[in-house]
């Protein structure tokens, strides 16, 4: 067997699928290197399986309200078992897939884990593979905090591993993991505690979609401890106990789940031999165009520490692999105006600056238009979930940079305008559209008056 190749990838997720895809076509030699099945998280522990049981909790929503609208419909629970099994079933299906794409497009798949050699070599056990460019693209793994009872707790991991449904479960962490799982355990029936050690959950995203999304999870049933330090984990007769740091603890669980981040697979790389640079998170350092100070060598995705989304990763290895293959030097992802969706229930969405970044950054010059509505879907529903949109303008020309939004259906219509934002439109690009009637997503073309300025009385 031939070692050498123009192209290795060492991770078999979104990013070095994507670049070791696009190497193919390029009629490039490419090898994938991964230890677990092609797909990565995403396909594997994170976005597909997440996205299989925010559908469910979605139906379970709608069976709920079902008889406001006259039909008839009554909640009986939920299967988990069937619900898993079908979830794992359509995990495998892509699993397959990939390995068979993979292996039509002439891809070399390479099983267990790689560690550098050289600049140009990879170890895999005793087996050495060298390669023009060497792209790391091995993602991120869920933190386990380091505490006493730490061990008492799952990760993400340990969520789609369940053989059972919790019925009291703790859930620390209020960023992306934290809020999605927890509204979908509510909703399929579990007791949901979130506990968060910052003051409002989704702290990255506007302060007006963490309000509405806070009213939404308190109305659903969702019990919420913010500003919490846990301190560590004990097993009691209650069941597991979230110990406070200064404050009471939290007890009877029978499940706790840490979400409270991911850390970069860099620790076994051997990066050191190389001397490819790393920063304090363990994160890969990158330039613009992927490139680590190191020739020859690459990284992609999570494992960069920059925008950990999976579109991201597959559109920044696309782009290398053009750069590299495709005689097009400038090819690179321009990271600004990343669009990005929350699987809460209802979901919650932004693209741009939040408010508080935008006055940061232009001062009296924005604008912000926003509105808050129960929309028709629950117009019948004894259970409604609001919904907010906001726009975040500057200038005398209003030009959008931020939009953000929270309510059911967002996590579709914000792909469309998304669009807006990056091609630098404007207010009165939205206005001269005519709007679709009656949607929620009319609302952001019919927006008229705005907040009154800072400071104004």
């Amino acid at each position: 067997m031939n070692n050498h190749f123009d192209l290795i990838a060492i991770g078999g997720g979104s990013g070095g699928l994507a670049v070791a895809e696009k190497a193919a076509q390029f009629s490039r030699r490419a090898a994938i290197v991964d230890a677990g099945k092609l797909g990565g998280t995403c396909v594997n522990a994170g976005c597909v399986p997440k996205k299989v049981m925010w559908y469910a909790a979605t139906l379970a929503h709608a069976v709920a309200d079902a008889p406001g609208f006259g039909v008839r419909a009554r909640p009986e629970g939920i299967d988990w078992t069937r619900l898993i099994s079908e979830r794992d079933r359509y995990v495998s299906r892509i699993n397959d897939y990939w390995e068979g794409y993979a292996a039509e497009l002439g891809m070399t798949r390479l099983t267990g884990h790689a560690r550098f050699v050289d600049t140009h070599t990879i170890a895999i056990g005793d087996e050495h593979y060298s390669a023009d460019h060497i792209v790391i693209a091995t993602g991120s793994a869920p933190i386990v905090p380091r505490m006493p009872g730490a061990e008492l707790g799952i990760t993400s991991d340990g969520f789609f591993a369940l053989p059972r449904q919790p019925r009291r479960i703790a859930i620390v962490g209020g960023g992306y993991i934290g809020v999605e799982l927890a509204g979908v355990l509510r909703a399929l029936g579990s007791e949901v505690t979130l506990v968060a050690l910052e003051d409002r959950m989704l702290f990255a995203f506007d302060e007006q979609t963490s309000q509405v999304l806070a009213e939404n999870m308190a109305h659903q049933g969702i019990d919420t401890h913010l500003g919490f330090e846990v301190e560590g984990l004990a097993e009691t007769p209650n069941g597991k106990a979230l110990l406070r740091r200064g404050g009471e603890p939290l007890d009877g669980f029978d499940t706790v789940i840490w979400a409270v981040g991911r850390r970069p697979n860099t620790d076994q790389l051997g990066l050191e031999v190389p001397g490819v640079e790393t920063l304090a998170d363990g994160s890969i350092a990158v330039d613009a165009y992927q490139n680590t100070n190191v020739p020859g060598i690459c990284a992609v995705g999570d494992v960069i520490g920059r925008e950990p989304l999976t579109p991201v990763a597959i559109a920044a290895g696309r782009r290398l692999a053009e750069r590299l293959f495709n005689d097009k030097p400038d090819a690179k992802l321009d990271y600004e105006n990343v669009p990005t969706v929350v699987f809460s229930h209802p979901p919650a969405g932004k693209v741009g600056l939040t408010e508080q970044e935008a006055r940061e950054r232009f001062g009296d010059a924005v604008t912000i238009y926003h509105t808050e509505f129960t929309p028709m879907r629950y117009s019948l529903s004894e259970h409604p979930a609001r919904t907010a949109m906001k726009l975040v303008c500057v200038g005398s020309d209003e030009r959008v940079v931020g939009i953000h939004m929270i309510g059911d259906g967002v996590d579709e219509m914000l792909q469309g305008f998304a669009v807006v934002v990056k091609m630098g439109g404007t207010k009165a690009d939205l206005d001269a559209t005519v709007a679709l009637h009656p949607t929620s997503a009319e609302e952001l073309v019919t927006l008229k008056v705005p907040d009154p300025p800072l400071g104004a009385d």
